[in-house]
């Protein structure tokens, strides 16, 4: 009786738009008691979800065109990125075991044979950083008389080291790969050096500083890379053309927040880094303390893990999504 009663209203509702302000706000109040009658009584049923499309659809007609400073900014951080990773929270998380894998051989690889290390950093970099553990100063090379220049340098090399992640996609997701492979045994045999050392714990409360926004970061270009190379090789029902388009322009966009956190990272480097590395010099031992480092981590941490994966389940299951025509949809509030 509920549907035979109002079924006509809906259908009109929906396929009648009207321009007229007024009937607009009479319809947008007449389909929230409809939904709120609903809701109660038939939560399950498809005409629930029926009338909830139709007065979101007259919802965003109220307010599409509502002028309303930096609200496009916001809409694109607050609601489209984080769904944008929602839609790819299984790739991002292939990407990171993948990259867990690749530091693990370099830990391993480095356990079984120190040259390893030598092979993958350097001579030269090895030895630097040999002589300063030897020197009681065994973060030195975070040490710079310019901060400012080293905060430039390392945000363009993040920056341009992601855009090769990014753009590895083209190749099939080879180039993606590769450089995750030369990063995570980079970064394992790194990690490695100072654990071997005896350093460990102190080398995460400087490295990881900066490290936590930085690592992610490339794990979070890496799925953006690997994105591209979805496009290509599973377009569904689009054509592969129009799926690579889909997947470089969804790329971009999660390059677009990854530019402030690297931004941040480097400042981490550059300053914090530096006054954590002046704690565990043996000449200096006078620095940031120790509970800022763990902080600084901590909340890197949490930032990353809330706002790239929490965050996107909590506005999924509250019924924000982004549809195929790639309009924001927003459930519409209910008594």
């Amino acid at each position: 009786m509920f549907i035979k009663k109002n079924v006509d209203k809906w259908n009109q509702y929906q396929h009648n738009p009207t321009n007229d302000p007024d009937e607009t706000a009479e319809r947008f109040i007449t389909l929230v008691d409809d939904l709120s009658y609903a809701k109660t009584f038939y939560p399950r049923s498809k005409v629930t979800r029926w009338i909830n499309s139709i007065a979101a659809n007259i919802y965003q007609s109220i307010y599409k065109n509502k002028k309303e400073k930096y609200s496009r900014v916001f809409t694109f951080w607050k609601y489209e990125l984080p769904l944008l990773f929602k839609k790819y929270h299984r790739l991002l998380l292939f990407t990171f075991l993948l990259f867990s894998l690749f530091v693990a051989i370099g830990v391993f690889s480095s356990v079984k044979d120190e040259s390893f290390i030598r092979g993958v950093l350097g001579d030269r970099y090895v030895d630097m950083t040999e002589d300063n553990i030897a020197k009681g100063d065994p973060f030195g090379v975070y040490k710079s008389d310019n901060p400012f220049t080293m905060f430039v340098q390392i945000a363009m090399n993040n920056t341009f080291v992601s855009l090769l992640m990014v753009m590895g996609g083209i190749l099939v997701g080879f180039g993606t790969i590769y450089a995750m492979w030369q990063n995570g045994l980079m970064l394992g045999c790194f990690q490695y050096m100072f654990f071997a050392k005896g350093l460990g714990l102190q080398s995460i409360l400087v490295i990881w500083v900066h490290g936590t926004l930085e690592i992610l970061s490339i794990v979070v270009a890496a799925t953006a890379g690997l994105v591209i190379t979805q496009g290509i090789l599973f377009p569904g029902t689009f054509s592969r053309v129009d799926s690579f388009k889909r997947g470089v322009k969804d790329a971009l966009k999660i390059m677009i927040v990854l530019v402030p956190v690297f931004i941040l990272a480097s400042f981490f480097e550059s300053y914090v880094t530096h006054l954590m590395s002046n704690t565990f010099d043996t000449q200096k031992n006078s620095g940031l303390p120790i509970w800022g480092s763990v902080v600084i981590l901590s909340v890197s941490l949490f930032f990353i893990v809330w706002y790239f994966v929490i965050y996107p389940i909590r506005l999924h299951k509250n019924g924000y999504h982004i549809q195929k025509n790639g309009v924001l949809k927003i459930p519409v509030a209910t008594a």
